[in-house]
């Protein structure tokens, strides 16, 4: 049975980074029906309502097996909805982000070779966005911590590393201040490592590791590195710089019964329509979706094509050193996809 997944294209450069997806997954001869959609700052700007997301894309999300998004602004203004991502993860529960961090060959590498995983829980910490005028003065934020979304995380974020042949799941905290939240988040991530022989539990106070990660990146190669919403939100960010491009950074959002995919960063409106903007990401995290819908082969044939086009150094964007447009090396991936399909 056919697959089919939900695309949204988002702001800024957004739909233009989802075409050059889409035209590289057409290359790897996918069968999954893609259906683009509307959702971001840009559609509620001229709609208004109280979501990003319009009631056909809900639809759409509704019926399809997997959603692809692109990138999208939120607004930063008091009132305005949550963001699409943080919608579509609580709604469908998608409490594992997940973001592989591996340097490429050929492209800048400011400490050195790393290649391990980060894992974010997904759904809850102050994520949720309830906050709370107390006085002119105070205004508080609720740092929601559950053990059932703890358990879940964790469970995956082992399985993760169970899969990639890691050695350890590095938990990331601050319990000795945050002894409630954080203590029942790292009770359930050491309940879980009991389970898994093999595959060590690493505890880290989230400011020690932000500095360990500058000061020796590689003690974390063959790592999962595990920890609450906004800590990984941070730390991930930081894990991004370490590849010399966050234009290079993919990544999931899973669930048991649904999965977004994702390009790492954000809709660079200033960048819109200029044909600038790396494609990597964008195009990695839809050779993700891929395989998570079956389609393993063309899944592998993207990343292949794409690792080439890197190495070879010919069709590269500003950010990684070149002065190719987007639309020149998405066209040099689409081609080393084709001959790995024949």
């Amino acid at each position: 049975m056919t697959k089919s997944a939900a695309v949204i294209k988002g702001d800024g450069v957004g739909p233009d980074l989802v075409e050059a997806m889409l035209k590289v997954a057409g290359a790897a001869n996918s069968n999954v029906e893609f259906i683009t959609c509307d959702a971001g700052a840009t559609w509620w700007e001229e709609n208004g309502g109280n979501s990003l997301i319009p009631d056909e894309t809900w639809d759409l999300l509704d019926s399809s097996d997997a959603c692809y998004k692109g990138p999208t602004t939120t607004p930063g203004i008091v009132g305005a909805p949550r963001s699409v991502a943080v919608s579509i993860r609580q709604k469908y529960n998608l409490y594992a982000n997940v973001r592989p961090i591996k340097t490429f060959p050929n492209t800048p590498r400011p400490l050195g070779d790393v290649d391990f995983v980060c894992v974010r829980e997904g759904t809850e910490g102050l994520y949720i966005g309830e906050e709370v005028k107390l006085t002119e003065d105070v205004s508080i934020a609720i740092r929601k911590i559950t053990r059932t979304s703890s358990a879940k995380v964790s469970k995956y974020a082992f399985e993760e590393a169970k899969r990639r042949n890691c050695d350890a799941v590095v938990a990331i905290h601050k319990s000795n201040i945050l002894r409630r939240t954080c203590g029942l988040f790292l009770e359930e991530v050491e309940k879980a490592g009991k389970n898994y022989d093999g595959i060590e539990v690493w505890e880290y106070h989230i400011d020690n590791i932000a500095q360990q990660l500058i000061k020796n990146p590689q003690l974390f190669n063959n790592k999962v590195l595990l920890s609450t919403n906004l800590f990984m939100d941070v730390i991930s960010e930081e894990c991004s710089a370490l590849v010399g491009s966050i234009g290079l950074i993919y990544s999931a959002n899973i669930g048991d019964d649904f999965a977004m995919f994702e390009p790492a960063h954000g809709s660079a409106p200033k960048y819109a329509g200029m044909d600038k903007v790396n494609p990597v990401a964008t195009i990695l995290a839809g050779a993700w979706m891929l395989d998570y819908l079956g389609e393993k082969e063309e899944s592998k044939a993207i990343f292949a094509a794409t690792e080439k086009v890197i190495t070879e150094g010919k069709y590269l964007t500003y950010d990684l050193g070149g002065n190719a447009k987007m639309s020149e090396m998405t066209d040099a991936i689409v081609k080393y996809v084709e001959a790995e399909m024949k």
